[in-house]
């Protein structure tokens, strides 16, 4: 009997053939995010110093005032604004893109967008 593969296993398959390759510098950071069925998550990371240097979530109080729902695409892009501008006013002007092994469209793409528009150059 096989055992079936779940598609958290496969996305943290891709996540870690990503992770090979991208790593934050303090120069250049990464912007990771995570995305659970109810919220998304943002954060920018020093990987040499191993430390979160900027972070966002869907549960932050302003965008959860902001959006009747804080899953979906219109909260994504809120949060992206918000980790960039925080990003931008902490002195970072360029990221690393890490999707965390996510496709990139629907939420995870409207993060990238917003931090674009917030400043972030990826």
């Amino acid at each position: 009997m096989s055992k079936k593969v779940g598609k958290n296993t496969n996305r943290l398959s891709r996540h870690q053939r990503v992770r090979n390759k991208v790593t934050g510098t303090p120069e250049r950071p990464r912007l990771n995010v995570y995305r659970s069925l109810t919220n998304i998550y943002a954060q920018v990371i020093d990987d040499v110093a191993g430390k979160t240097l900027v972070a966002a979530s869907s549960l932050d109080k302003e965008i959860k005032d902001a959006v009747k729902s804080t899953g979906n695409v219109e909260a994504a892009k809120l949060v992206g604004e918000l980790v960039g501008k925080r990003a931008v006013e902490n002195g970072i002007e360029t990221v690393t893109f890490d999707r965390g092994g996510y496709i990139y469209h629907g939420r995870v793409k409207a993060l990238a967008d917003g931090a674009r528009e917030a400043g972030l150059k990826f």
